[in-house]
């Protein structure tokens, strides 16, 4: 076993210059083309995660073309209707914010009447109702502004999106990448040194292990979460759950955030709407029943133990591939994050494997 891990590693130290300007060159490019790549690494994502589907109805005996035209017109038979579905509803709901803020801050100032009486008090020169106005205005300003951006990005993202770029590469990508895939794997395949070829291999089956196994796992799981939580909240009476539970599932994908972002706009929304402790122990309870369900058997069972990536890794990856390329790079960080984790563990592999750590 240990032979295995020795041999495997070696692939990285026969000239670690050679991987140094690959990686460098290879992140370069990246960047430089980062404006044209969103469509082509979207088709190929796509395609990553679809290739399984095809593979198993290959084994009914259909044909790779067929087998691909079948997945790609269903899944633009889902695709389609799903988006055109949340977009409606987010600007439903985002039109909804816009027009309840004033009775939700009024709501707001009712309840924190008494704090502001009492610091009224303490500070005479706030008197006369200053910081009621400054509270108003600060908190009535920020969520108008909120709502305009979110109804902003609504509108006019989708419609980035609906572009020619999107509508029409990104498809033909999947379709072709999904077509050759496995003729691009024996393609490389064969492009890789005999000598280091079944260590090289092994080490590409644990990369995509671990990108399978939280990829398509985290995407089930947001969906589920996503769903779940619209579901719950606008069941307990919140007006805006539909959008709370939309986003606390869509960012999900980032360990912790989604939880704990929509468990506050949740609690905040409660107390503005009803203005009593009750309901906001019915979106607590939402919560804490979307927390149980996640930890003890969507992550469990979905996702798994063994995909090597640490929630702190994976925060950030995200935050490091959004400040350097964007959207794009919010794609592309959970693969290069395993794959940087699959490298480092046959690293630290070779190096106790070595005379150095050995002594």
């Amino acid at each position: 076993m240990s032979s295995s891990k020795t041999q495997s590693a070696k692939v990285f130290y026969v000239n670690p210059y050679m991987w140094v300007i690959i990686f460098a060159v290879f992140f370069y490019l990246l960047y430089v083309l980062r404006s044209v790549l969103m469509p082509f690494v979207a088709g190929i994502l796509l395609a990553y995660l679809l290739d399984p589907i095809v593979d198993k109805l290959q084994k009914l005996k259909i044909s790779r073309v067929w087998a691909t035209l079948i997945v790609c017109l269903l899944s633009i038979l889902i695709i389609l209707p799903a988006l055109s579905f949340l977009v409606g509803m987010i600007e439903d709901q985002v039109s909804l914010l816009i027009k309840a803020t004033p009775k939700y801050l009024g709501l707001i100032m009712d309840k924190v009447q008494p704090v502001i009486a009492g610091l009224a008090e303490k500070f005479p020169d706030l008197k006369g109702g200053q910081i009621e106005t400054v509270i108003k205005d600060n908190i009535g300003s920020g969520l108008k502004f909120v709502g305009k951006v979110l109804k902003a990005l609504v509108s006019n993202s989708f419609a980035l999106v609906n572009l020619i770029s999107l509508v029409l590469i990104m498809p033909v990508v999947t379709f072709y990448m999904l077509r050759d895939w496995n003729v691009f794997v024996s393609k490389m395949e064969d492009l890789l040194p005999k000598k280091s070829k079944e260590s090289i291999l092994q080490i590409l089956k644990e990369i995509n292990v671990s990108i399978a196994g939280f990829i398509r796992g985290q995407i089930s799981v947001c969906l589920i979460l996503g769903t779940f939580y619209s579901i719950g909240l606008k069941l307990v009476g919140l007006e805006l759950g539909l959008l709370v539970g939309f986003i606390a599932g869509i960012i999900s994908f980032i360990p912790y955030v989604g939880s704990i972002t929509g468990f506050v706009l949740g609690i905040v929304l409660a107390f503005a709407q009803y203005g009593d402790i009750t309901h906001v122990l019915y979106v607590v309870a939402v919560f804490l029943c979307g927390q149980f369900l996640e930890g003890n058997f969507l992550t469990p069972k979905l996702v798994g133990e063994s995909v090597g990536l640490h929630p702190v890794w994976v925060m950030f990856a995200l935050l490091a591939g959004g400040v350097l390329l964007g959207f794009l790079g919010l794609m592309l960080a959970v693969p290069m994050a395993a794959i940087i984790g699959v490298l480092v563990r046959h690293g630290v592999a070779q190096y106790k494997a070595s005379s150095l750590y050995l002594g």
